[in-house]
């Protein structure tokens, strides 16, 4: 009777195990299946409560990584190498599927399918993929920002209920701007800069776009009374004459190793005042074309800009 009643008790044991890890198990379903809506430019969208496997082909991989959240799969490329990550995000992003490039209204389909993701990010000029896209998972479609690379990253932290993390991060970001800002003015006095992109024997400078706003807006550094207007989200072009003519004290000039080259041995450009003088910069297309225009590139260039200018 003693050995029928351990038996018993035994089995009264096994099944409240099965009973409560099956329990476990559904919870954790039902925790893994939880969603919540959001309203995007396509309407109200039903997303994962907490996305695991995200997709951003918008070109906001980098605001992701902000807050927390590391993509299967990206389309934020290096502008003069589409087929990587840039450099710069290759230790952050080295597991990250690369499915195209942000800039571009069509990605690499199958390779999106083949990441499994629960959430699918993308922008507006990518709109003609949207009804695909809603068939492999959630697709929430971000407002096109241009070049304020500051509204994007607040709306992808209003998406994922992190407005708080974006604003810590922006509060360190432009303290430490101002600080290396402060700096090169100690160091520099009260001197004028240029960033140009050096492209077919022109330029096309940076006045209200990409670095040039990294040194005027974030730094505080100043910008030559002769710098072109730009009007739109198109960067203003001039001829070296037209570079000359600007007189910036200082110029970083952004290009590839032909267009350095070209530089070195071109006689006016070699007689501007900033390049005579010494105070000329050349870095290197890639990464630095597209970086600034980037969260975490953004706050890279800041030591890279202290270390060019000093």
């Amino acid at each position: 009777m003693k050995k029928f009643k351990s038996l018993v008790l035994m089995l009264v044991a096994i099944l409240s195990l099965v009973v409560l890890t099956g329990c476990s198990k559904n919870n954790e379903s039902s925790d893994k299946l939880e969603t919540r809506v959001v309203e995007t430019s396509k309407g109200e969208v039903e997303i994962p409560a907490n996305p695991e496997r995200i997709v951003d082909i918008s070109g906001s991989s980098e605001e992701l990584a902000i807050l927390g959240y590391t993509p299967v799969g990206t389309a934020n490329v290096d502008s003069y190498d589409t087929e990587n990550v840039p450099s710069y995000m290759a230790d952050t992003f080295k597991d990250i599927k690369v499915v195209g490039h942000s800039m571009n209204d069509t990605m690499d389909i199958e390779a999106i399918i083949e990441t499994n993701p629960d959430l699918i990010i993308m922008a507006p000029r990518q709109e003609k993929m949207y009804e695909e896209l809603k068939e492999i998972a959630p697709v929430v479609m971000l407002e096109d920002y241009s070049n304020d690379w500051e509204a994007n990253l607040n709306q992808v932290a209003k998406l994922f209920n992190k407005e708080d993390e974006a604003k810590a991060w922006l509060d360190d970001y432009y303290a430490e701007a101002k600080e290396i800002g402060n700096k090169i003015k100690a160091t520099k006095g009260d001197e004028s800069y240029v960033v140009a992109l050096a492209t077919s024997g022109q330029f096309m400078i940076f006045s209200e776009g990409g670095m040039g706003t990294i040194l005027k807006d974030d730094m505080g550094l100043k910008q030559p009374e002769n710098m072109p207007k730009q009007d739109s989200i198109t960067l203003p072009t001039v001829s070296i004459e037209g570079l000359s003519e600007i007189d910036a004290d200082n110029i970083v000039v952004i290009g590839m190793e032909s267009d350095k080259q070209d530089l070195a041995k071109d006689s006016v450009f070699n007689e501007i005042r900033a390049v005579k003088e010494g105070n000329y910069v050349f870095l290197n297309a890639s990464p630095f074309f597209s970086q600034a225009y980037n969260p975490m590139g953004r706050q890279l260039l800041l030591q890279e800009v202290k270390d060019a200018l000093i």
